[in-house]
């Protein structure tokens, strides 16, 4: 278990809130600050500096922080390596995946032991 922080900005829902770890986490797609990373929680629109990355995998006033909280759940299991936040945990997660196992396991035991 890990704790997290979520901030609705003043426009929402036209705006996406944003959802930072406060327990210290180890993943490829949330940045060392806490702060994750994935598509839905970009500003809508089109990013003409990541056309990779559809207007429809972007925030949309339609969706729900139940979506978000999928949205994450699912990135937590299976990371998106192609956009990495933590480039030291992506290099891991790729190379070395036992070591990288190794130590998400232990901050989860710790995570755990702060409950």
């Amino acid at each position: 278990m890990f704790k997290a922080e979520i901030i609705f900005p003043p426009d929402y829902p036209n705006n996406p809130p944003k959802l930072k770890f406060v327990s210290p986490i180890w993943h490829p797609n949330i940045y060392p600050d806490g702060t994750v990373c994935i598509s839905i929680l970009h500003p809508p629109g089109v990013d003409k500096m990541n056309e990779m990355e559809s207007a429809d995998e972007r925030w949309r006033p339609i969706l729900s922080i139940e979506a978000v909280f999928i949205s994450v759940i699912s990135m937590l299991s299976s990371p998106n390596l192609s956009s990495p936040a933590n480039m030291d945990a992506a290099v891991q997660f790729h190379k070395d995946p036992h070591g990288y196992k190794k130590k998400v396991r232990a901050i989860v035991e710790k995570s755990l032991e702060s409950l």
